[in-house]
């Protein structure tokens, strides 16, 4: 579960994103509650999120790009020391008194652009400190380091904003900064795996496209995750909406929720660590079992049944997020790295701004209970679609057996037709080196890398 701790550089990263992770849902929190007592109005919170998560979709690209032209970790260095002077400034401002909701839009919209380049950049570089080898445990091991802060951050944050008000929380968050920064200067240089930027040339950015378009185990999981990102990953709209209108619990039950949610996240990182690399399958299975619990949460009788549900859904939901993350980077050229985690932070975090206003007027219209099933079909029939057209890409079938036996699945991808005799070395290599290959038996698939 923890194998890629045993690498000194990941030791020194994760230990920085601990203590950055946690100032970062600090400000989180207290910046929506800044808003929200300068302004009185939700609204005015939600337009900071956009603001935020715009410049992602806007020019997620271009920062793929940047993070495949320069070295990965002086960039890094650059982006988090801007991150924490931007939440110094706005330390500065509300302490001092002078902060207004215009100026949290402003540096909202400012630490959304460092984060164009920062989050594809932070992405790609941990292959280059742990490799192939243990790339998918630490991907795991990052989401459930982000996930603990997800539980430590808000409850600290809301014990300082009571005691000396918000301002201080951002000026926690803007010293966090040095723990990441400390560890990324502390590496071995000579440990790294570092990839050697590509020179700046016309067309790269269509070049990263063009690459993610012919390659199916690129281009189909990132669709998958496009639809997931954008609709089923809407619960702040729909857990208030739970919380207020349809199980009528107060400010405390309600944070218990997202509390089920942050649980069962972590859990679903923690096993992702355990299970090495991914396959497809388990990728498109935990993103089909999202959509379904989904559903059946959208029907939840009652409270508790609706956390435990939750709890549910956050395993499966990290499970897909790591499974996409790692799949994508195992399976991507080193010089197009930058480029296709760019593209994947596009889909999935850029999506927001479109999602969430849909989501949120169905929410509003119909209730929560009709919000949060839509996103569950949705979800799940994308997840359905995609599993179906990667297994006619490796001409593949569905097979139902009611009665598997020992050790057999009731369902199953296997090949169309079986070869009548064992393949020729050359068939075989084919067979071996296709990109689907991990939906097939794994004694057909034993030398590809990501059915391993």
């Amino acid at each position: 579960m923890f194998s890629s701790l045993r690498v000194r550089n990941y030791r020194y990263y994760f230990a920085g994103q601990v203590v950055s992770n946690t100032g970062t849902w600090m400000q989180r929190i207290a910046q929506d509650w800044l808003v929200l007592s300068l302004t009185g109005s939700p609204l005015a919170v939600g337009i900071t999120t956009a603001m935020q998560f715009l410049p992602m979709l806007l020019f997620g690209l271009f920062g793929g790009v940047l993070a495949d032209r320069m070295p990965k970790r002086r960039l890094l260095v650059f982006t988090q020391g801007a991150m924490g002077l931007l939440a110094a400034g706005l330390a500065v401002l509300t302490v001092g008194g002078v902060v207004t909701p215009y100026y949290v839009y402003a540096f909202a919209l400012l630490l959304g652009l460092v984060t164009v380049v920062d989050n594809p950049t932070r992405q790609a570089f941990v292959s280059e400190m742990v490799g192939p080898k243990d790339l998918a445990n630490a991907v795991s091991l990052n989401a459930a380091n982000f996930q603990t802060a997800r539980l430590v951050g808000p409850a600290v944050a809301g014990l300082l904003i009571a005691a000396v008000g918000s301002g201080w929380a951002f000026a926690v968050n803007a010293l966090s900064f040095a723990a990441v920064i400390g560890g990324l200067l502390a590496m071995r240089e000579s440990e790294l795996r570092p990839t050697e930027p590509i020179a700046r040339e016309k067309g790269q950015l269509r070049e990263g496209l063009r690459y993610v378009k012919e390659r199916p185990e690129l281009l189909w999981p990132m669709v998958l995750a496009g639809f997931i990102g954008t609709f089923g990953f809407n619960f702040p709209t729909l857990l208030s909406g739970f919380a207020y209108d349809t199980f009528k619990v107060g400010a405390g039950q309600y944070g218990l929720l997202n509390t089920a949610m942050a649980i069962g996240s972590l859990t679903g990182a923690l096993l992702a660590a355990r299970r090495g690399v991914p396959r497809l399958r388990r990728l498109v299975g935990a993103a089909l079992a999202f959509g379904a619990l989904e559903v059946v949460a959208a029907f939840a009788p009652d409270y508790w049944t609706f956390a435990l549900l939750l709890m549910l859904v956050g395993v499966f939901g990290l499970s897909f997020n790591t499974s996409v993350n790692s799949s994508l980077q195992l399976a991507t050229d080193p010089a197009m790295r930058g480029r296709v985690m760019g593209l994947l932070v596009l889909v999935f975090t850029g999506g927001t701004p479109i999602g969430a206003p849909i989501v949120g007027w169905v929410t509003a219209s119909y209730g929560p209970r009709l919000g949060l099933l839509a996103c569950g079909l949705v979800s799940a029939a994308a997840a359905g679609t995609v599993g179906l057209v990667l297994a006619r890409s490796a001409d593949l079938r569905v097979r139902f057996d009611l009665h598997p036996g020992r050790g057999g699945r009731v369902v199953a991808f296997v090949p169309r037709t079986a070869p009548a005799a064992p393949p020729t070395t050359q068939r075989r290599r084919e067979i071996t080196s296709s990109p689907i290959m991990p939906f097939l038996h794994p004694g057909w698939a034993a030398t590809s890398p990501l059915a391993r």
